[in-house]
């Protein structure tokens, strides 16, 4: 993909008030996107790329899994159960080689670890650890969508192409962080629609207002006990995606095409 290679720094992000949520009349939305309400938020400093599999690997070999400080309680009763099956030691998928180099599993092969492509298959355990390791934090939901900017998409209301996002499985597995720059959102964000989804720090639950649709279990039966993914991943279908649609699984799954942003602590 053109324009690959990394993409380093934070975008800063006035805060005040922002609008999360779909709005009526722009086409069919899931009824826990019903509907934009208006939130404050403090600025904050958001990074402008996914978290890489070469910043990641810095945290594994620095020991992150072994590190009890770093993880929440409900993530070390995680990776303690985990490493009891000799599951946890590094990403699923990851595996270390004789040599010291890593290598990742992709499908039927094992590959060596890419160092501009976004980290996949972590838990919201897992990305909660690494910032800690890195002194930083997960974005909220509304932090995440007021960086995404105010339209339908993060770089307008034009539908997404090849130019704008990893989607659609146009390619097998992720592109590399610094990729389409054409899609970027007004505070310089990448790759913030496609290519991974991203963990946020906010628990799934209902908008002011919530009123189940039709198909009445889609959304209520999972409030309070899940975490809100945003973004969509390359497999995702183009015409399924906007900045509003909310993802949500447990914090433990491991089988989500998921990775994450970070967020400075001031």
């Amino acid at each position: 993909v053109p324009g690959g290679g990394p993409h380093p720094g934070d975008a800063e992000v006035p805060g005040g008030t922002c609008w999360l949520g779909a709005r009526p009349g722009g086409g069919f939305v899931f009824d826990n996107e019903q509907w934009a309400h208006a939130v404050e938020l403090a600025p904050f400093r958001i990074a402008r790329a996914p978290v890489t599999q070469g910043e990641f690997r810095v945290f594994v070999e620095d020991g992150g899994y072994e590190q009890r400080a770093l993880w929440s309680a409900e993530g070390w009763v995680w990776r303690s159960a985990a490493q009891a099956h000799d599951l946890v030691c590094w990403p699923v998928y990851w595996r270390r080689e004789p040599d010291g180099g890593w290598s990742r599993r992709r499908y039927d092969r094992w590959v060596p670890l890419e160092p501009h492509l976004p980290v996949h298959f972590v838990n919201a355990h897992e990305a909660e650890a690494f910032c800690r390791w890195a002194g930083r934090r997960l974005p909220s939901e509304a932090e995440w969508e007021c960086a995404a900017g105010p339209a339908r998409y993060p770089w307008g209301d034009e539908p997404p192409s090849s130019a704008h996002a990893e989607l659609d499985l146009c390619a097998d597995e992720p592109c590399e962080v610094g990729a389409h720059a054409t899609g970027d959102s007004p505070h310089g964000l990448r790759q913030m629609l496609g290519n991974v989804w991203e963990w946020t720090a906010t628990p799934f639950g209902p908008y002011p207002g919530f009123e189940p649709g039709p198909y009445a279990e889609y959304s209520a039966p999972w409030f309070g006990n899940h975490r809100v993914l945003r973004g969509g991943a390359f497999a995702t279908r183009a015409r399924l995606l906007r900045s509003t649609w909310r993802n949500f699984y447990t914090p433990d799954r491991r089988d989500v095409l998921a990775g994450f942003r970070t967020c400075a602590l001031d």
